[in-house]
């Protein structure tokens, strides 16, 4: 009985894993489908979120399941509660995934990004797949250090995102007020798919320690060089 329990207790972690790599999956094809107008691409990714919602009503069942027949306690109470927590952050981040598919589609046969930006929106679809592939790796390592580093790859999200307010903030902007909205509201996706993908790593820790991510952080001291003359 006790291995059975702890059996559903790792497929409830393989189900987070699954979800995490669908939504980077997503958010990476959902870019190309923004930047190439391909709408065949930007219809399969907005058809495909109906997975990732399965996955999470499925784990929800059997998380709410095990709550219910086993009355985990300490450690094993955590797991179920954070999990829970990490399957709405995935779940959102899909819903971003499609956002951004949809926009691709709603702008078609046109592209939905101007030229000048191509690059910024491509490097912010990549480092959005690549934070949620390292949620994915913390999910499955346990990795607190690995965890606790996500925050400071957020940072580089964070600069793009005001990359591109810098652009719409140009008196030189010439691609007018409906694509200024586009390019405002797919900064906010990305932007945010990121927060999600940090939300999950800072919920493993939380898992792994019983602590709160931004409680250990705030715990370690920065090394500060010496001044020259003091």
């Amino acid at each position: 009985m006790r291995d059975a329990y702890h059996e559903e207790l790792d497929s409830i972690g393989d189900g987070l894993v699954e979800m995490a790599r669908l939504v980077g999956s997503a958010i990476g094809r959902a870019t190309t489908a923004i930047l190439d107008a391909d709408l065949k691409l930007a219809e399969s990714v907005i058809e495909a979120d109906q997975k990732v919602d399965e996955l999470q009503h499925d784990l929800e069942a059997r998380a709410i399941a095990l709550l219910a027949r086993q009355q985990p306690v300490a450690t094993d109470l955590r797991i179920v509660v954070t999990s829970l927590r990490m399957s709405a952050d995935l779940e959102r981040s899909g819903d971003l995934a499609q956002h951004v598919a949809k926009l691709a589609r709603l702008r078609y046969p046109d592209r939905g990004v101007p030229r000048d930006l191509h690059a910024t929106i491509l490097e912010m679809g990549q480092l959005a797949q690549r934070l949620m592939a390292k949620a994915a790796e913390v999910i499955i390592t346990k990795d607190v250090d690995l965890a606790l580093q996500l925050e400071q790859d957020d940072d580089a999200m964070d600069l793009l995102h005001r990359t591109l307010f810098q652009h719409l903030m140009d008196d030189r902007w010439k691609h007018g007020i409906e694509t200024a909205v586009d390019v405002t509201l797919l900064g906010r996706y990305y932007e945010r798919f990121a927060d999600h993908a940090v939300s999950v790593a800072k919920r493993v820790v939380y898992l792994v320690t019983g602590e709160h991510a931004d409680e250990i952080q705030a715990d370690i001291q920065p090394e500060i060089a010496p001044v020259d003359g003091s």
